[in-house]
């Protein structure tokens, strides 16, 4: 074998499991489809949105909120084309930092479409049709995720498009109709809502983010139609949209059956991902996928039904989150050397990069419900915050639910500042099985945004929280 372990995809998932195997002193190669690293997130995903978010709250500021602070602006404007530059540089510095560990870990790699040959041998087929094969004694497949199409909804790419055109538009939309009320349709549309935007965000549930905990679906929703004007048709189901000219046309039918109709001059379809397989040529090894979701089936070691052939990140079951694929890559690694990680995937942590912030852990209330489990639950608004007061942030709160009898930390849940970097906390907590009473004694720095964990922590113990 001429590797140890050969790795298909780059992004957070492989490029991490690729750096532990080399780490560990493995043989490890790459093989990668584009001519950069670092997949979705770092290319089309997590990485731009982010630079999209921090330029647009920027502008949203500058325009709504310096004043206040005593800062007066005239003569605000847009330059989207510097502001999407700014994005690709920073899109360019990541994905040059990996290409620097790669050769910092003497890890090789290859540019191509890979595809198995037998379980070991994978074929590599370049851009210009030539194609090599090199040969593995363990392979993790790392090919991430697409953007979900609807068969009657067809992407053209240039009026109704997906997450990835939308990093790129070089003008701000009158009106954006976004198709899904999840983390990216939320994110992209907040985006473009801070720049001006009117945007209307069209949803087939009955809660925008319906994955996390019911409150903070309820506030986002609030917050976002109070501070940037978003609007929604919630429990609306999309049947179609025609783009005619530099016009967008989005029908869908409301709870009642009734038609809604909405014009506007850019679509953003975001109704999830699909798991990306394409091209692997997984038949030739007897590996077939789910048929929702197109996902590949892995036992509980990330190991699919042949041996030494392992699958992570969102090609596989679970969240289709980036941390999560990086875990993964992990565990994969050290259990080929044979040493023995974990994964508790109860406590991997979401995050919705709007502003204010939404992230979670753990149960939710209505999964405590739905369980029959005995727990109390504690809130705090950053309305009681002087932190929030100081910054302009007072939107949102923290909730954190214990076990009725154990007081364990079951599940926190926060929309507010840095809740991103704050939900960190928590996850340690909980990792350490940690009580609401022990969050509740520890000393938090004044005045922070962190002190509402507290609070929220004293509020589920007794109803003791000292600022509500």
């Amino acid at each position: 074998m001429q590797y140890d372990v050969i790795v298909i995809g780059s992004g957070p998932g492989g490029y991490v499991a690729a750096i532990r195997c080399a780490q560990l002193g493995l043989k490890t190669a790459v093989i990668e489809k584009y001519s950069t690293f670092g997949g979705t997130c770092l290319n089309v995903g997590c990485i731009p949105s982010k630079a999209l978010l921090d330029s647009s709250e920027h502008y949203h500021n500058a325009a709504h909120n310096f004043d206040q602070h005593g800062i007066s602006l005239s003569s605000l404007k847009i330059d989207m084309k510097k502001m999407i530059a700014r994005k690709n540089d920073v899109i360019a510095q990541n994905t040059a930092g990996i290409t620097f560990l790669f050769k910092k870990n003497k890890i090789d790699s290859f540019e191509g479409v890979g595809s198995f040959v037998d379980k070991n041998t994978i074929k590599i087929t370049k851009n210009d049709g030539s194609t090599e094969e090199i040969k593995g004694k363990n392979i993790i497949i790392a090919t991430g995720s697409k953007p979900t199409a609807l068969p009657f909804l067809p992407v053209d790419k240039s009026r109704i498009i997906t997450s990835t055109e939308a990093l790129n538009l070089t003008e701000v939309p009158k009106h954006l109709i976004v198709i899904g009320g999840g983390v990216i349709g939320l994110e992209l549309g907040s985006v473009y809502a801070r720049l001006g935007a009117k945007v209307s965000v069209v949803e087939y549930a009955k809660s925008i983010i319906a994955t996390m905990d019911g409150g903070l679906g309820k506030e986002l929703q609030r917050v976002l139609k109070k501070n940037l004007g978003m609007e929604f048709f919630m429990s609306h189901k999309v049947t179609g949209a025609v783009a005619k000219g530099k016009k967008v046309t989005v029908t869908a039918e409301d709870s009642k059956g009734q038609e809604v109709v909405l014009e506007g001059d850019y679509c953003i379809v975001a109704v999830g991902r699909t798991a990306y397989t394409e091209g692997l040529g997984l038949e030739n090894i007897g590996i077939k996928t789910e048929e929702r979701g197109n996902k590949i089936t892995v036992n509980e070691h990330m190991e699919t039904s042949v041996e030494g052939v392992y699958a992570i990140g969102d090609v596989v079951r679970g969240a289709m989150l980036a941390h999560k694929a990086e875990d993964e890559g992990i565990y994969v690694a050290e259990r080929i050397v044979g040493q023995k990680p974990h994964i508790d995937y109860n406590l991997i942590p979401g995050v919705v990069y709007t502003w204010p912030e939404v992230a979670s852990v753990g149960q939710t209330e209505e999964q405590l419900k739905e369980a029959g489990k005995k727990y109390k639950s504690g809130s705090f608004s950053f309305k009681a915050s002087g932190r929030a007061k100081a910054s302009g942030d007072t939107d949102g709160f923290i909730k954190v639910l214990a076990d009725a009898d154990t007081d364990e930390i079951l599940g926190v849940h926060m929309i507010g500042p840095r809740a991103a970097d704050m939900i960190a906390e928590a996850v340690v907590a909980m990792e350490y099985r940690a009580s609401a009473e022990d969050i509740g004694r520890i000393c938090h720095a004044h005045p922070t945004f962190t002190e509402a964990l507290k609070e929220a922590a004293l509020a589920a113990t007794a109803n003791r929280a000292i600022h509500a």
